[in-house]
């Protein structure tokens, strides 16, 4: 370390504030005590007090961060969860930043680093620790480079820990960091992808059977918690499949005056009852048995390995029905007091250099455990045998073990009570010789059918003495010799039928993922809780887990798309491959790129076959009785609504692909900007356009496809839609997708003209761009060597020559045809949206006047109600009809001459849409 005199001043930074207090106590006694004073953050304060670290004096301030300092995030553009296409996230850049709400903690580390000559991390000492680190450094060194940076590795909140930690401090490592850097951007991604992806998919289009909201659930997808879920669902499965197939045994039993022997058949069953007769009756008509083997031998039951994180929670879970969640808060708790180790850990073996008796002796006061804590430690009583190597070791913490003594707290629960006790136990077990017992088994044939008994005697229970966990009983045999021969009292065959597997209780689920490599020994308990907080599955009083329909469902339908997403496979492999980043075996880049390029083409293959997931969904739940087009596929806060002045409008796509910024209050308002139908891409950003009101509004990313617009104009622009974007305006024009009006169309009341109304119709989807004709600016496109013709709205002229709508009528607008048959011919439509009139002009007739408009009552023109077309194919109703007049005769067709290909969504009529039918919303 730096050599020289002065005070260094040490800015140490612990995990958590109850952390940071423990240590600045522990290494403060010496120095008389230390003062304390407010952070930035009330949370995290300051601990100031004189130390000296190998021979240097050092004034040291200990404060703390909660947990994690940063956040892994999406730049802003692809936050949202409408902002684009999910399988954009899989390359979508991301940051690590510090949120809003630890920013007290940021200035607080800024302002006592830029004071400071050293830098002491005292984080957890794992991979999630060594991480926080480096967001520790990072925010740190910003404001002070020349920070020396040294890490404290310690296991436990006591003194001898404490301060062997400070004066053999070491240098954070990053390789641990980054192997949490990869993880974490491999979980955010495939994460975000998957679940923004299934909830938009399904969330909607069916009635989930969940609590609250169904219409505000998230179905989300993680790479350990579905595999998590498979193994639930997998033994689900195999229960369901089980069919009860009954069996036959011959059991036999001899009854003496040292005691009663059971005989088990060695055969076990047999499901074929005839032959189970035609044995059992051979043994009825000989029925002498003759003992032909008698076998003594000592039996050794062992005590368990040392305590890592997940026996301690799958022993929790069996001995105490404690979850794991909580255990691992309990845990927590007792060792952020000092009572115990850190409970993160993979280690189940104790290093050779652990004072083990030192940790016994202070158990010996103990009321209950501390005679044998004596025993233990009398060399005459040969109790003490030194700890077995459980083969684990992830050179970061030992063992969980207890390191402060106590005969129970005044505010500890009754759980704390109990882990305290298990963590003891477990400790003084594994420091004691195994149990001895003795074994007989005895052989004995009867009409050449074989039988065998066995019984145990405990010869020494040593172990079994403090562990109360566990029991090794057996029935004790009567003598029998080698050629004895005697009559069995009964001789009985019975049937019994085949029984499925039970659910698996929480530790077995434990054990599956800890063999899968599914999660880590800290994380595998956030993994079960996510499952139960997203209704994928429910556990009941005896801890038994059972999928949800919900969950069931999403894992049937990805193993009916193929990918056996929900199997541990994957996940396994990236665990490995997360390890070898920390070794240094592998670079981080590299494992990022293998995997999310294998993820991704989960994901694409995923979306490709999503009609298989919405097939296996509607097995399970009933279809939704909203109408598919207020299935939002796309939903984004843009400006606030200037028509109804309640609710805001929003970016939306619909089913078909298309783009729009409507009001969220549809459809009591109807307020619609209806954007270009070249477009490809549309996100809502955080810029904020500074010249449109009512604000804010919003700019929008958007990207057109280049093959549909002139090659003078961008393909990427941030526009705005409040009406000062000229390029948008122009880009609306060419693309004649919507109104002349780029403007919000509002809501239609009874103050408002028809003209001032103006509200794209059904038929308008059908306009854009046909190879014919050119383009009124005179550009050509740049892919197509032909050139297009925008059907641009004509002016109805005069107005003397107003025609109007037979229907309602509203004044018509005069439009151009562009089709192959009627290119270049004009005809009438009905600018009331709701109206589907349609005909002619070379065929318009004059006749009396019966709308609004013109110079004077009798000067309109009226359309004929049998106003027809040429050319063209007739249009389906929705169920395959042929229907594409109404009652009237009237025909629908598109803006381009061609007849409207469809019908309303709501009631399959198809004389109009479900924007104006009057059965929408009952």
């Amino acid at each position: 370390m730096h050599p020289g005199g002065g005070a260094v001043r040490v800015l140490n930074v612990a995990e958590k504030p109850s952390v940071a207090k423990s240590v600045a106590e522990i290494l403060s006694r010496s120095s008389g005590g230390m003062r304390s004073r407010e952070g930035r953050s009330r949370y995290n304060r300051v601990f100031e007090f004189a130390y000296t670290i190998g021979g240097r004096a050092c004034h040291m301030l200990v404060t703390s961060v909660t947990g994690h300092l940063m956040e892994l995030e999406f730049d802003d553009r692809f936050r949202r969860w409408h902002s684009c296409d999910p399988a954009d996230l899989f390359q979508a850049p991301v940051h690590k930043s510090v949120p809003q709400d630890k920013q007290d903690i940021k200035r607080t580390l800024e302002e006592e680093a830029r004071k400071c000559q050293w830098l002491v991390l005292w984080l957890d000492c794992d991979r999630e620790g060594e991480n926080i680190a480096y967001e520790v450094i990072e925010v740190c060194t910003a404001a002070n480079s020349r920070l020396d940076i040294w890490r404290a590795r310690f296991s436990a909140l006591i003194d001898r820990e404490i301060h062997e930690a400070v004066q053999h401090l070491g240098r954070p490592n990053k390789l641990f960091a980054d192997a949490v850097d990869a993880r974490q951007e491999i979980d955010l991604r495939i994460g975000a992808s998957f679940t923004r992806f299934q909830t938009m998919l399904l969330k909607d289009a069916f009635v989930l059977d969940v609590t609250g909201d169904d219409r505000n659930i998230i179905l989300s997808y993680g790479p350990c918690q579905f595999p998590t879920l498979g193994f639930i669902v997998e033994r689900f499965w195999e229960i369901q499949a089980h069919e009860p197939e009954e069996f036959w045994m011959i059991n036999c039993s001899h009854t003496s005056d040292e005691g009663t022997a059971s005989f088990s058949w060695i055969r076990g069953h047999l499901f074929d009852y005839s032959s189970a007769v035609v044995i059992y009756e051979m043994c009825v008509e000989e029925p002498m048995a003759t003992v032909q083997n008698v076998r003594n031998q000592e039996k050794l039951k062992y005590p368990p390995y040392p305590l890592s994180t997940i026996e301690l929670q799958k022993r929790a879970s069996r001995y105490f029905r404690m979850s794991s969640e909580h255990t691992m808060k309990v845990a927590e708790e007792l060792y952020q007091a000092g009572f115990i180790s850190y409970p993160r850990t993979e280690t189940d073996n104790f290093s050779p250099n652990t004072d083990l008796h030192t940790i016994v002796r202070e158990q010996a006061a103990h009321p209950n455990w501390g005679t044998y804590a004596q025993r233990l430690l009398d060399p005459e009583a040969r109790l003490w045998r030194n700890p077995s190597n459980g083969g684990h070791d992830d050179k970061a913490h030992p063992p969980i073990h207890p390191t402060k003594f106590s005969a129970g707290e005044s505010n500890w629960s009754d759980n704390h009570k109990k882990l305290y006790e298990l963590v003891v136990r477990h400790f003084l077990a594994c420091c004691s010789q195994p149990a001895v017992g003795a074994e007989t088994t005895v052989e004995i044939d009867i009409a050449g059918e074989q039988f065998n008994a066995s019984g145990r005697v405990i010869l020494a229970k040593n172990y079994l003495d403090i562990y109360r966990f566990d029991s090794w009983g057996g029935a004790l045999l009567p003598t029998y010799t080698i050629g004895q021969q005697f009559v069995p009292t009964t001789l009985t065959l019975d049937s019994g039928v085949t029984r499925p597997p039970l659910l698996l209780a929480e530790a077995d689920l434990l054990s599956c993922m800890d063999k899968a490599g599914i999660g880590t020994d800290a994380t595998m308990h956030d993994h079960i809780k996510k499952l139960l907080d997203r209704s994928y599955a429910t556990k009941d009083a005896n801890t038994r887990f059972s999928p949800t329909n919900l969950g069931e469902a999403l894992v049937m339908g990805y193993d009916e798309m193929g990918y056996e997403l929900w199997k541990p496979y994957l996940r396994s492999m990236m665990e490995a491959d997360m390890k070898s980043v920390s070794m240094g075996t592998k670079r981080k880049s590299e494992v990022l790129e293998n995997c999310l390029q294998q993820m991704k083409a989960c994901f694409l293959d995923a979306k490709a076959n999503q009609v298989k997931l919405l097939d296996t969904m509607g097995t399970f739940f009933a279809r939704s009785s909203r109408p598919i087009n207020e299935i939002q596929n796309s939903i984004e806060a843009v400006r606030p609504c200037s028509a109804c002045n309640e609710s805001e409008m929003v970016l939306k796509r619909r089913p078909t692909g298309e783009f729009m910024v409507g009001c969220r209050g549809f459809p009591q308002c109807r307020n619609v900007v209806w954007l270009p139908g070249s477009l490809s891409e549309a996100a809502v950003t955080n810029q904020v356009c500074p010249t449109c009101t009512p604000g804010p509004v919003y700019k929008i990313q958007f990207k057109f496809r280049r093959r549909d617009i002139p090659p003078n104009f961008d393909v990427d622009h941030l526009g705005c839609i409040g009406g000062c974007d000229d390029i948008l305006k122009e880009l609306t024009e060419i693309s004649r997708f919507g109104s002349h009006n780029q403007n919000a169309t509002p809501a239609r009341n009874q103050n408002q003209t028809p003209s001032s109304a103006r509200q794209p119709s059904r038929q308008d989807l059908h306009t854009g761009f046909r190879p014919a004709g050119e383009f009124t600016n005179g550009h050509s496109p740049a892919v197509n060597p032909h050139v297009f013709r925008s059907t641009h709205t004509q002016s109805s002229g005069d107005a003397s020559d107003q025609v109007c709508c037979t229907s309602c009528g509203e004044p018509c607008i005069l439009r151009t045809a562009n089709t192959e048959a009627n290119r270049g011919r004009k005809f009438y439509k009905c600018q009331n949206p709701a109206c589907g009139f349609f005909a002619w002009e070379d065929e318009v007739e004059n006749s009396a006047p019966r709308g609004r408009g013109g110079r004077g009552r009798n000067s309109s023109r009226q359309a004929p109600a049998s106003a027809g077309r040429r050319g063209g194919s007739q249009g389906r109703g929705r169920r395959g009809r042929s229907r594409d007049r109404n009652a009237d005769g009237m025909m629908f067709v598109a803006a381009t001459g061609e007849p409207v290909q469809g019908s309303c969504f709501v009631c399959g009529d198809p004389t109009h849409f479900a924007n104006a039918c009057p059965n929408r919303g009952r």
